[in-house]
C-alpha cells in the first residue's frame, strides 16, 4: 500500500538545452567583433611603424612566437617594430595582411585562427615574402581584449603550420 502523504518525485522535462539569452548572444557578438578588430589592426599598425600601438595589442607578458623570432613580452614586440630590420621593410614598402579570423570565445578567454601574407617591395615590384598560419590566444582585460600568445608558422607544408590552422573551430584552451 502506498503512503498517501508521499509525493511523486518529479523529473525535469527533457528537451533541447536552453538557448543563451539575448544579452549573452549580444556579448558574444561584441567579443568576436572586438577580437576581429584587434587582429585586423595589426597589419596597418605594424606597417605604419606604430610600435607602442602594436605592442598594446598584447598583454605585458604576452608572447609573439614567429618561426625565427621569439618575443616574450610587450616590450619585445615594441622593440621588433622599432628594429632596423622592420624599419627597412616598411621603408621600402610592405604589407602585413591577416585574413579573416575564426574566433571562439569562452567567457574571458578566446582563441582565433587565420592566415597571413607579408608582401614586400623589391626593385619596384611586389613579392610575397611569407605566408603564414596564425593562432592567437586572447584574454579580456580592463582595457579590452589583448593577445596573450600569438604563434605564427610559415605555410611551407610543415605539420606545425597545418596543426595551427586545424585548431580553427576548436575549443578555447
Amino acid at each position: 500500500m502506498s503512503n498517501p502523504t508521499s509525493r511523486p518525485t518529479s523529473r525535469p522535462p527533457s528537451g533541447p538545452p536552453s538557448r543563451p539569452s539575448v544579452e549573452e548572444r549580444l556579448q558574444r557578438l561584441e567579443d568576436v567583433q572586438a577580437i576581429t578588430q584587434l587582429i585586423a589592426s595589426y597589419g596597418p599598425l605594424v606597417d605604419a611603424g606604430e610600435a607602442e600601438r602594436v605592442a598594446d595589442l598584447w598583454t605585458e607578458d604576452g608572447v609573439y612566437d614567429v618561426d625565427e623570432l621569439f618575443m616574450g613580452s610587450r616590450a619585445e614586440v615594441d622593440a621588433m617594430v622599432r628594429s632596423d630590420a622592420h624599419q627597412g621593410l616598411i621603408g621600402n614598402g610592405c604589407s602585413h595582411f591577416l585574413g579573416p579570423a575564426h574566433v571562439a570565445v569562452d567567457g574571458d578567454r578566446a582563441v582565433a585562427v587565420c592566415e597571413s601574407v607579408l608582401l614586400v617591395r623589391h626593385h619596384g615590384k611586389v613579392f610575397p615574402a611569407r605566408i603564414g598560419a596564425n593562432h592567437f590566444e586572447l584574454v579580456r582585460t580592463d582595457d579590452g581584449w589583448r593577445t596573450t600568445r600569438r604563434t605564427t608558422r610559415g605555410l611551407d607544408g610543415s605539420a606545425d603550420a597545418r596543426a595551427l590552422l586545424a585548431r580553427a573551430g576548436g575549443p578555447v584552451r
